[in-house]
C-alpha cells in the first residue's frame, strides 16, 4: 500500500510522462519493445481504426523480459497483434534492439532496406516511457514527425495490470533520470522538466524506488 506521500509524487511523474495523442494519421506505428503486452494490443486498435497501414515492432530481449517473451518482445508483440486483428502481411518486425535508441535506429534502417522511407510514425511505448521515447525519436530519426500514444489507464489500475507496484514505480523513477541522462550522453534531445517533477523524483529516490537508475 502506497504512502500518500509516496503516492502523491508517482501522480506527478506519471501525468509528466503522458504526452497528448494527436489522434491523426501517421505513415507507420513504431511499437516499442519491453515488459508491457498492452503495447501490442493499444496498437491493433489504433490500426483497427485506421491510424496507420504499417506496423513495426521493434525489440529483442532485456533481463526483465527474455522469461516472458523467450522468442523476443517484438515477435511476441506481433502474434497478439495478429490475435487483435493486424493482418501479419501489415507488420514489419525488427527482432535486435536491446534500448530505445536502437529501437529507432535498427527500425529506421529495416525499413529503408524494404524501400519504405515514412515521413510520419505512430510512436506506441507504456505510458511512461512517451516522453523520453519522444526525445529519443526527436534525435536519432530528426526527419520524421513523430506522435506518440499508449493505452490510457490511470496509474491505480497500470499497478494492477502489471501485478507490481514496486516495479511500476521504479520504472517511472528511472524512465525520468533517463530524460537527462540520455539527453547529456547525446541519446537524446532535451527535455525540460519542471522543479515539481524533479522533487517528487528526488522523494521518490529518497523512498527507495531505485532499482531501475542509471548508473552515471
Amino acid at each position: 500500500m502506497l504512502s500518500p506521500t509516496v503516492r502523491q509524487d508517482a501522480q506527478i511523474l506519471w501525468e509528466f510522462h503522458q504526452m497528448p495523442d494527436e489522434d491523426r494519421a501517421t505513415d507507420v506505428a513504431i511499437g516499442l519493445g519491453g515488459h508491457d503486452i498492452s503495447v501490442a494490443e493499444h496498437t491493433a486498435a489504433l490500426y483497427r481504426r485506421g491510424r496507420f497501414p504499417l506496423v513495426a515492432f521493434s525489440g529483442a530481449n532485456a533481463p526483465t523480459t527474455v522469461e516472458k517473451f523467450p522468442r523476443g518482445e517484438a515477435v511476441h508483440f506481433a502474434e497478439r497483434a495478429e490475435q487483435l486483428g493486424v493482418p501479419r502481411e501489415a507488420m514489419v518486425l525488427e527482432t535486435k534492439a536491446t534500448n530505445t535508441s536502437e529501437n529507432f535506429t535498427f527500425t529506421r534502417d529495416l525499413l529503408l532496406s524494404q524501400k519504405i522511407d515514412p515521413g510520419s510514425a505512430t510512436i506506441i511505448s507504456r505510458p511512461y516511457q512517451q516522453r523520453r521515447a519522444w526525445a529519443t525519436a526527436r534525435k536519432v530519426w530528426p526527419g520524421l514527425e513523430v506522435v506518440c500514444s499508449a493505452r490510457w489507464q490511470s496509474l491505480e489500475d497500470y499497478i494492477v495490470s502489471i501485478g507490481d507496484e514496486q516495479r511500476v514505480l521504479s520504472m517511472l523513477v528511472g524512465d525520468t533520470q533517463r530524460l537527462w541522462v540520455y539527453a547529456d550522453a547525446g541519446f537524446a534531445v532535451p527535455v525540460e522538466v519542471p522543479d515539481d517533477v524533479r522533487a517528487a523524483y528526488e522523494r521518490l529516490v529518497a523512498a527507495g524506488y531505485t532499482s531501475r537508475l542509471v548508473s552515471v
